[in-house]
């Protein structure tokens, strides 16, 4: 049966973990679809330090825009995160500022792939940032990623059967499972 969560929440909220500890307890052979793309060294070290935590048990695939590519029928999935996959449409690298995609464009292309993805039928279990929790940006480019996140994060949250806030590491339920 299909399920979509959605775990969202600030930096360093435990979003993740909460997110890996749902897998494992639906699942010993879990999925995790990693969204990043490696800007710098600093981020690779992240990046590392989540496999190593993850351990042996996880299938990982690195997926930095086209998840619908990827069989995940009758598996336990956690994309982590819709902001950096956002970002992968947002920002195309080396283009100038007016090649860039418009935040509706990006919006649109990201709502589709997700319905593409969320249409098989498996367990998805996303993470998010609520980056636009705090002040207004004084950049016009991150004014326009803060909301192609927010909108992205409220169409996920519109078809996820449970939403969850976590707060300094507690989980706190936004939008609870029908039973």
């Amino acid at each position: 049966m299909k399920r979509i969560v959605l775990i969202t929440g600030g930096q360093r909220s435990g979003k993740s973990v909460q997110a890996e500890k749902m897998a494992l307890s639906l699942t010993d052979r879990p999925v995790y679809l990693a969204t990043a793309h490696i800007w710098d060294d600093e981020f690779r070290q992240r990046v590392s330090r989540h496999q190593q935590r993850r351990g042996p048990q996880w299938t990982n695939i690195e997926e930095e825009k086209y998840l619908s590519r990827h069989d995940v029928r009758g598996r336990v999935v956690v994309v982590d995160c819709i902001t950096l996959w956002c970002t992968n449409f947002f920002f195309k690298q080396g283009a100038p500022e007016w090649e860039q995609p418009t935040v509706e464009d990006a919006l649109k292309e990201i709502e589709e792939e997700f319905d593409r993805f969320t249409s098989q039928d498996a367990t998805f279990i996303f993470v998010t940032n609520e980056i636009g929790s705090g002040g207004v940006s004084a950049d016009a480019v991150q004014r326009r990623f803060t909301d192609l996140e927010g909108w992205m994060n409220q169409y996920v949250a519109a078809k996820a059967d449970e939403v969850i806030l976590m707060v300094s590491g507690i989980p706190v339920e936004i939008k609870k499972m029908r039973e």
